[in-house]
């Protein structure tokens, strides 16, 4: 038998379908990108100079479990950074075109194989240096308590009690005796 649906639950169902549709159209798929919905608010960066420095972070420390909004965190530390240090917008810049140049083309649209190798030959240049050193510091995706759950990591400890008493030993991938 077929039940109903109550006025009530009619204008909850429409209006959550008309709030979805209205975001998923126009500037809302932007929007919900979040790889690139921080860009929005600030104009430092493009969105091809943000797009190619996330590809470029994740060719330096490539891990499946780390989504690309993980490492746009990161990236957005350097738009942070960046918004307020003119040189350091501009090393960022000059590094994405440097890269697109090496690649005669987009270095985003790329192989792996070729971006590997640009980067490869870029790899001692102030731009490569900057931004391969937050990526493994506190503004990296290695810092983010999400990444943290996919590796297994609890976060600290230390104002828990520590692990002594909170199952230091509960590894699960550590080998049975």
């Amino acid at each position: 038998m077929k039940k109903r649906m109550n006025r009530r639950q009619f204008l909850q169902t429409s209006s959550l379908a008309i709030a979805g549709a209205a975001v998923a159209g126009g500037t809302g798929a932007l929007l919900l990108d979040s790889t690139t919905a921080w860009a929005a608010k600030k104009a430092t960066l493009d969105e091809h100079t943000t797009k190619t420095l996330i590809a470029m972070c994740r060719q330096l420390y490539p891990h499946k479990l780390i989504e690309d909004a993980e490492y746009g965190k990161a990236v957005e530390g350097f738009a942070k950074t960046a918004s307020s240090d003119s040189a350091f917008a501009k090393l960022l810049q000059e590094g994405v075109a440097a890269l697109d140049a090496a690649a005669k083309g987009k270095w985003v649209e790329a192989t792996d194989e070729d971006r590997f190798k640009v980067l490869k030959g870029m790899e001692s240049s102030p731009f490569f240096q900057a931004v391969r050193g937050p990526l493994v510091g506190p503004g990296g995706p290695y810092n983010l308590p999400s990444v943290w759950k996919k590796f297994g990591y609890e976060g600290s400890s230390w104002q828990l009690g520590g692990y002594l008493a909170r199952g230091f030993d509960d590894i699960k991938w550590l080998p049975k005796e």
